[in-house]
């Protein structure tokens, strides 16, 4: 038996490689870094909306670099891990029966509806040993101590005293209710470990196991349950025991909190919808959520959302119903995709000294870190300014090892070159120089991409047959472009028309980060978009064309 608690005591630190950090750039090939896309900085897991996730998401931080597009364009390609249990590592399998077998053990012995909270090891005063008892206690008794006593079994194997102290009959009071008037037999001997199963094997048949779910997910189920625990085994590097103790936690503060009330209420967040929304998905298939903590220049809705504790609790409930809501859409099952990524506005957010903001970033990250593993694949932040160095490292802190590995960092002049290496520039929102938005175009409409080189020119052509209506979008990252647009007949004797003259294009700062434009053919030629880079740099030029047929 003592060779089984050391085979045991092994695989519980079995632990996890960390995760390779990654870095990013935020800096062309050809131009220097300005103060605003060369920061240091780790990062805040799930910020503030709706973490989620993290997860629980080394202790490396990441800079924004020059000349590293190839290490953004691997991460970009890696897949999340699978969901599927007969993938894993044999070390990863030992670590989840592992843990499975003390959540069975729990679910057995109600000891997830029956805490109140988290119980603590009691050890004798003064440095004591522990008597022997002498009688079964009564049921009362036997109540108060059974989570303690199944403590000692999960975690030491019953260690005993050294005269033989821990009975079969000490197991027993903790299972079987029995006359208080029944004495432990004095010749009994005693036993030097148990055994969990045969803890279990005690257990009143009369005793029904629990049911446990979260995030609509029934403990110990299915395989769906296993991606639910391997978060949590991920979360706490493969150690055994210290995920459990994460379970039990997050069980008992979704109780306290009313996660299942918050969920049959009517949405709370129906004034924020600016602030937080879930938008297209990544390459991998992640759903998107995007966090714009510029709306809160906005005094009014500032003042409405954090001006007093109060509020910062109904902002928390808020965040929290929308996470909650978003999770229950991911796929747990095997191959499934249950982790989302953060794309993190911080254009025009306040500033640090906003010190109502801080208590509630602080209070939500601590929040989702304890409770919300492993949701996040990637933590994208764009737009960032120069005081996030300083936030930053007022966060850096309360967060996780794991949880900063998440990390992509992006200045204004990068985030929507840096946005595109995780996301379809379909599934981009316009506002952040992507194609996606309301009109004839869906995410479905594939986009063209190509490169154009300094001071080059480039023709983007549509050839049409017949009569019919040309739709396009075009955008280029960054912009800083002379464009233009003119249709083509194929008869010779037809006379070229003009659609737009050829203008110059700034920066994304002319709010035109996506020309949208239509035009009506009555015979065949080609529709023709000019783009003219003046400049020094490479430019990213993506377009999709449509043709639909009139009467």
């Amino acid at each position: 038996m003592a060779e089984e608690v050391k085979k045991t005591a092994q695989v519980q630190s079995t632990c996890v490689e960390a995760e390779e950090v990654v870095v990013v750039t935020d800096v062309p090939e050809a131009e220097k870094p300005t103060m605003e896309e060369s920061l240091l900085v780790p990062e805040p897991e799930m910020p503030l909306i709706s973490n989620a996730c993290d997860d629980t998401l080394n202790t490396e931080t990441l800079m924004i670099v020059e000349n590293d597009e190839k290490i953004l364009q691997a991460d970009a390609g890696k897949k999340e891990s699978t969901n599927a249990s007969s993938e894993l590592p044999e070390n990863e399998k030992k670590a989840l029966e592992e843990l499975k077998q003390l959540v069975r053990e729990a679910l057995n012995r109600h000891e997830f509806g029956i805490s109140s909270s988290p119980k603590e090891e009691t050890k004798p005063a003064g440095g004591e040993e522990e008597k022997k008892p002498t009688n079964v206690e009564t049921e009362v008794e036997k109540d108060t101590k059974e989570d303690s006593i199944l403590e000692d079994l999960i975690e030491t194997n019953e260690k005993v005293d050294d005269d033989g102290a821990k009975t079969v009959e000490a197991i027993e009071e903790t299972i079987v209710s029995v006359s208080v008037s029944a004495p432990v037999p004095s010749e009994e001997k005693p036993q030097d470990t148990v055994n969990l199963s045969e803890a279990n094997a005690l257990q009143s048949p009369l005793k029904q196991a629990e049911e446990v779910f979260i995030w609509g997910i029934k403990l110990l189920e299915d395989e769906s349950s296993d991606a639910i625990l391997f978060k949590f085994l991920r979360a706490r590097d493969f150690k055994v025991k210290d995920a459990f103790s994460m379970i039990k936690n997050t069980l008992q503060w979704r109780k306290e909190f009313g996660i299942d009330q918050l969920l049959e209420q009517e949405d709370l967040g129906s004034n924020l919808e600016r602030v937080v929304f879930m938008h297209g998905h990544s390459k991998e298939g992640n759903p998107v959520c995007y966090n714009v903590y510029g709306e809160f220049q906005n005094k009014e809705l500032y003042q409405k959302t954090f001006s007093d504790e109060q509020k910062r609790q109904n902002f928390l409930r808020r965040r929290i119903q929308f996470l909650e809501k978003s999770i229950r859409k991911l796929d747990f099952s095997p191959g499934g995709i249950s982790t989302i990524i953060q794309v993190n506005d911080l254009k025009n957010s306040p500033g640090p000294n906003k010190w109502e903001l801080r208590q509630a970033t602080k209070q939500a990250l601590q929040l989702l870190q304890d409770n919300y593993p492993e949701f996040v694949a990637k933590q994208v932040f764009i737009n960032v300014p120069w005081w996030y160095l300083a936030l930053n490292k007022m966060i850096s802190p309360f967060l996780t090892q794991r949880t900063k590995s998440k990390f992509v960092v992006a200045g204004p002049s990068k985030s929507t070159e840096t946005l595109f290496k995780y996301i379809a520039a379909e599934q981009v929102p316009t506002q952040y120089g992507g194609l996606s938005k309301d009109g004839d175009f869906g995410t479905a409409d594939s986009v063209t991409e190509i490169i154009l080189r300094p001071s080059a020119k480039h023709i983007v052509e549509c050839p049409v047959t017949q009569a019919c209506m040309v739709s396009w979008e075009i955008t280029v990252v960054g912009w800083e472009v002379r464009y233009g647009a003119e249709f083509v007949p194929s008869a010779e004797d037809e006379y070229t028309v003009i659609i737009q003259k050829i203008r110059k294009i700034n920066s994304i700062e002319d709010q035109e980060q996506v020309i949208s434009s239509s035009f009506k053919v009555e015979e065949p030629g080609k529709v023709a978009l000019t783009i003219d880079n003046p400049t020094s740099k490479k430019k990213k030029i993506l377009y999709r064309f449509k043709t639909k047929p009139f009467f």
